[in-house]
């Protein structure tokens, strides 16, 4: 079963974020808890961890900015 990989709300205010940095390249295997890829948003960078376990398809673009709810990747 395929899980979304969606931009978080980091904080009260934040709207959108950027996308800095896949952890886990493209059909790679990414690990539950894991850190999966690196997230700015206006104050911070931060990691944000992988939600699931198996292989991951990377839809969102490095560099990028998306809004809250986004759907960056898949972990199929």
């Amino acid at each position: 079963m395929a899980v979304e990989i969606l931009l978080p709300k980091l904080g009260f205010s934040m709207n959108e974020g950027v996308l800095a940095e896949w952890l886990v390249a493209d059909g790679g295997q990414a690990v539950e808890g894991q850190p999966l890829y690196a997230l700015e948003s206006e104050k911070s960078t931060q990691e944000v961890e992988s939600p699931a376990s198996g292989t991951l398809k990377i839809i969102a673009a490095v560099g990028e900015t998306y809004e809250v709810g986004t759907v960056l990747g898949v972990i199929e």
